[in-house]
């Protein structure tokens, strides 16, 4: 189905329309979500799991993700393995990210403009592609870090249009009313498999050798595959647009004249500059600082992994969370001082311990941002407004990976997430100060 304003509106909205829209945005839902939304009971725990269409997502991902984490252990640790310099595990990083900087943009318009299911499914089987190679490549010792960099740029650019069309097709799943709900579910998701991943990836690398966890990433991809394949929403389609220049331009109108979106967007890329590249060292912190090996990065990983899923669960079963600004303002200092705690730790069960606080207010924050930011938008502006949503929070992220991998090089790892701790703090402050100004 095609929203109702289609037709009328044609892509051409003032700052006035826009402004209205905000005010309105849970008017300007898709007809088939509305309908459906009635039909769905309000006050269940974890109701977005009342969706069949919602439940073959999940499983899909939470299945298709704990490939991916065991890939992204397994790749760290090679790339560390070739060159034991955290240079090198920033670099591969950023390429990775770069991609979705440069082409996040245009994912997000491509996924107003068709299908979001079936763009998922095309870019879910093009993630296969660089996980079987990877996998041969380090079976046949042939691999270098510069294979494994170009591997992580075809990776990122497929990720540029997946990640905008995947955020925007979650509401046209479950509507409006339950998208704080599905958000956190899909956290969950994540984070379990964030917990999960790693410490499989961690026993693997020991005892059966990286290319398994090459491998069986490849295999974890059929699962969202079939899930979506079975699905029977296929997706909003915006009409009658007026070329990729004027999309593009309608969507930044719409996030300038929006401070309160403004102002999480910033914040989000604060801290995906400095704050969120601290996982990128954790192999150094396993290997020089802790000493504990790939088994104790795994454990690292986990722990992260195990936080950010309690804050999942948490705002799952909340089903909202109703003062979002002074909700999100508390999850970013949390974040932040507990960076500034484990950059300082050489003792590593509190280095566990910090990461998984570390990982509770880091999806706090980002659960309760997605939702916030998805919420004040309408059906045509949602790809493009979370295709700017992906810029800052993985677009960045070359950026910072590069710069604290510079830093760490000339200062130290742990030094330089120290000075990145410290900058995300700076950050959560002004973002709280601001908040409890608009409020």
């Amino acid at each position: 189905m095609h929203h109702p304003l289609s037709h009328q509106r044609r892509g051409n909205l003032t700052k006035v329309e826009i402004k209205k829209n905000y005010g309105r945005a849970d008017l300007l839902s898709n007809s088939y979500n509305s309908s459906y939304n009635k039909n769905m009971a309000t006050g269940e725990r974890f109701s977005a799991l009342s969706s069949s269409d919602f439940r073959l997502f999940w499983f899909g991902q939470l299945i298709s993700l704990s490939g991916t984490w065991m890939q992204s252990v397994a790749q760290a640790w090679l790339v560390y393995s070739l060159t034991k310099s955290p240079f090198y595990l920033g670099l591969v990083a950023a390429a990775g990210s770069l991609p979705v900087l440069l082409f996040s943009l245009l994912g997000g318009i491509v996924a107003d403009r068709i299908r979001k299911r079936n763009l998922l499914l095309v870019t879910q089987a093009l993630s296969i592609i660089p996980a079987v190679l990877l996998g041969i490549l380090t079976a046949m010792k042939l691999i270098t870090v510069w294979q494994v960099a170009l591997a992580a740029i075809f990776l990122g650019t497929v990720n540029a249009f997946d990640i905008p069309a995947r955020q925007a097709f979650i509401i046209e799943i479950v509507g409006k009313e339950h998208l704080t709900n599905a958000i956190a579910l899909n956290s969950a998701a994540f984070n379990s498999a964030r917990m999960i991943g790693p410490v499989i990836a961690g026993l693997a690398i020991a005892y059966l050798g990286l290319p398994a966890c090459f491998f069986l990433n490849a295999v974890s991809f059929i699962a969202v595959i079939i899930a979506l394949a079975k699905m029977k929403i296929k997706g909003y389609i915006k009409e009658n647009s007026q070329g990729f220049l004027r999309d593009f331009t309608e969507g930044i109108q719409f996030i300038k004249s929006k401070p309160e979106i403004y102002s999480v967007i910033l914040l989000i890329a604060v801290f995906s500059l400095s704050g969120i590249p601290y996982i990128t060292f954790l192999p150094v912190f396993a290997g020089e600082v802790l000493r504990t090996g790939p088994k104790g990065y795994g454990f690292l990983v986990g722990a992260t992994g195990a936080g950010a899923l309690s804050a999942a669960l948490f705002i799952a079963f909340r089903g909202d969370i109703q003062r979002k600004k002074r909700f999100m303002s508390v999850a970013a200092l949390c974040f932040s001082c507990f960076l500034l705690v484990f950059s300082l730790s050489r003792i590593f069960y509190l280095s566990l311990a910090t990461l998984m606080f570390l990982g509770w207010g880091m999806v706090s924050f980002l659960a309760t941002a997605n939702s916030f930011v998805q919420l004040s938008v309408s059906d045509g502006f949602r790809g493009r407004v979370m295709s700017v949503y992906a810029l800052v929070f993985l677009g960045l992220a070359p950026i910072g990976n590069s710069l604290i991998g510079m830093l760490a090089d000339a200062i130290g790892t742990t030094n330089a997430v120290t000075v990145s701790a410290m900058v995300c703090i700076v950050g959560s402050v002004l973002f709280m100060v601001r908040n409890f100004r608009l409020q």
